[in-house]
């Protein structure tokens, strides 16, 4: 078993990777430093996973993992994009976010979006590497399912997929940060150093 330590205290998240990594032991960063934060202050997914993985790799010395990620929808050219989580304020619920991009689509017909993810790995010594995953498909007229986080209910791929109404494990083989994820694991040199440096934890 490895030992992966997110950048986050985003429970959804953690929860994702936990499916993503259903062998491995996930551990949020907060479990590690209650009062980790981040300000997030860069204007692209790419930007804000660095800072949060470095930040936190900087905090505990030893390789962490972050992720940046969010909706872009089509016809609002692009978002919310990077401010999907306070969308509808700071401090705003996924209900609140998504009673605002219903009300933002209103009845229009163009529905296309996608999601974006960015993986940020920093580890000690070596430059930050990043790697991108995305998902598409189109926003529903009204919630979907109670699963997922997010605006997953409201979110249905490609091929019909109702990320409200799938299971953790089914999300996670399609989700974007699986695709992201995926890109990191076929980055053999850097994602073995990983794994060694986790195997070498004590803890």
């Amino acid at each position: 078993m490895v030992k992966i330590v997110i950048a986050s205290g985003n429970q959804g998240k953690i929860n994702d990777f936990r499916a993503i990594f259903p062998d491995d032991e996930i551990v949020g960063i907060k479990e590690l430093i209650p009062d980790f934060e981040v300000e997030e202050t860069e204007d692209t997914f790419k930007g804000n996973a660095v800072l949060k993985a470095e930040a936190a790799r900087d905090a505990l010395g030893m390789p962490v993992i972050s992720d940046d990620s969010g909706l872009s929808v089509d016809a609002l050219d692009g978002g919310p994009g990077v401010y999907s989580a306070r969308y509808a304020g700071m401090d705003a619920t996924d209900e609140e976010n998504n009673e605002k991009l219903l009300r933002a689509l209103g009845g229009g017909d163009d529905r296309t979006a996608h999601f974006t993810s960015v993986i940020a790995l920093a580890i000690p010594g070596r430059e930050t590497r990043t790697y991108t995953g995305e998902l598409h498909g189109r926003i529903l007229e009204s919630p979907a399912g109670a699963g997922g986080f997010g605006y997953d209910p409201l979110f249905e791929t490609d091929d019909g997929q109702k990320l409200g109404m799938i299971t953790p494990s089914e999300k996670g083989e399609i989700s974007h940060r699986r695709n992201a994820l995926d890109r990191l694991r076929e980055d053999t040199g850097v994602f073995d150093v990983l794994v060694r440096h986790e195997r070498k934890d004590p803890n």
